[in-house]
């Protein structure tokens, strides 16, 4: 299986670490040391395993540098974008520019998404579902996995 399930409930220190938990080191291989993180869409942060950043960079690298919105589009996605390696305690550090981005503090949760992993404050995250109701689940799994809007 390429990519990654489940949703993990960690905790920041003093100083923006958390402990990777071991199930997703496992899930992301031999190259369970090095990631890339950035700016998500909706308030959180992505956390790339490098063999998942580098495909997306290098289609980044490609887009065409006249285009207003390729280049809107890097400076957004490209923003804070920092390579990471897990410590010795097998912890990564969040950049306090991306901490503040997302509102983290102190209790977050790590959301895999297929070929990488979402850091969401836990509070928000909870608040995002809290809003989202099961035919709302239903319309868009039919308009995303259909192509087609639910009528």
């Amino acid at each position: 299986m390429n990519g990654f399930l489940g949703e993990y409930e960690v905790t920041l220190d003093a100083k923006g670490r958390f402990l990777l938990p071991a199930s997703l080191k496992k899930q992301t291989g031999e190259e369970a040391g090095s990631f890339v993180i950035n700016r998500g869409f909706e308030k959180c942060l992505g956390l790339y395993p490098m063999k998942s950043w580098e495909p997306i960079f290098e289609k980044i690298s490609q887009l065409n540098d006249f285009d207003p919105k390729v280049r809107s589009f890097r400076r957004y996605f490209l923003n804070g974008a920092t390579m990471m390696e897990l410590d010795g305690a097998g912890r990564l550090l969040i950049p306090q520019n991306l901490k503040e981005y997302a509102g983290l503090e102190k209790d977050i949760v790590l959301v895999t998404a297929v070929n990488k992993m979402e850091i969401w404050d836990k509070v928000k995250y909870q608040q995002f579902f809290e809003t989202f109701s099961p035919d709302d689940f239903s319309g868009l799994a039919n308009e995303v996995m259909n192509g087609k809007p639910d009528k």
